[in-house]
């Protein structure tokens, strides 16, 4: 069967969106993907990509998107070997300059994680998502310390946190003063720091989504940690859930978190997926 790999098209529509729910369908296909699953928020989203056609079915897409100090792939979504996709989308970001690409497939979805490897592509880390419906924690604020929502941002006093927290941590550091000014004046962003003594030494971050509260950061530098005050940052997350009125509570933790996982599954969270971030090097492939 003849293979071809062209750019994105809107013709295309209707095919990726029945292409989006086939990935959608089974854990082992997923992967960072456009979030639209019609056709008119697909041609809102996709500005650009490419596709894949096995004869005249599409059978597979991948799109470059902007991420941190580089880019991420979309996908490859593909209903076969992703590789061709994979090597047009790679291509794309050599000649674009990008220093680092990254991809997101889930832990389950061995076949793009193969490719991906063998592309030269290396894993970082496991992020592993869990979900409960919001209730209320019994995590009291400890002895000495208070917790505050942040309404005025001291962009510094966010990025010392921020960094301090967790040293794989580093996506916002590279955003402006202007841009995290923004972000939190969003009404649906809240951000709480931990005080101990009158210095911030932890964070919780909850974006408000449709039907979700997600905790998008929660952490608590060295110096403080064991005290009890990451339970109480997860406390302040759900009751701001339910005051919210979502459906569900979304949280998240990097493998090495282990006590992070550990706490989610005693509480009974129920896993919802792991996704491997993958990089590479571009420029070093010129």
């Amino acid at each position: 069967m003849r293979l071809m790999i062209r750019p994105f098209s809107p013709s295309d529509l209707p095919a990726l969106a029945e292409l989006l729910k086939w990935m959608d369908a089974d854990p082992a296909r997923r992967a960072l993907a456009p979030e639209g699953r019609t056709i008119e928020d697909l041609a809102f989203e996709i500005e650009e990509g490419w596709v894949e056609y096995r004869g005249e079915r599409l059978s597979g897409f991948a799109a470059l998107v902007p991420f941190w100090r580089g880019a991420a792939i979309e996908g490859p979504v593909c209903q076969g070997d992703p590789a061709a996709l994979l090597q047009a989308a790679t291509r794309a970001a050599i000649e674009r300059g990008v220093p680092t690409l990254y991809a997101f497939p889930t832990e389950e979805n061995t076949t793009l994680r193969a490719a991906l490897e063998a592309a030269g592509f290396g894993p970082v880390h496991t992020t592993y998502f869990y979900v409960t419906e919001p209730r209320a924690l019994p995590f009291p604020v400890p002895e000495g310390v208070t917790i505050e929502e942040v309404l005025a941002l001291d962009p510094e006093e966010y990025r010392t946190v921020y960094k301090e927290s967790d040293e794989g941590w580093s996506l916002r550091l590279a955003w402006s003063d202007l841009e995290l000014l923004e972000h939190f004046a969003e009404p649906d962003h809240r951000l709480w720091f931990a005080y101990q003594n009158g210095e911030p030494v932890g964070m919780v971050e909850v974006e408000t989504l449709e039907d979700a509260a997600e905790v998008a950061y929660l952490g608590v530098i060295p110096r403080a940690r064991g005290q009890g005050i990451g339970q109480a940052l997860l406390a302040v997350a759900a009751q701001a859930a339910l005051e919210a009125g979502t459906r569900w509570l979304r949280v998240r933790a990097h493998d090495h978190e282990k006590e992070a996982r550990r706490l989610y599954e005693r509480l009974g969270f129920t896993p919802l997926e792991a996704v491997v971030t993958y990089a590479k090097e571009t420029q070093e492939a010129k």
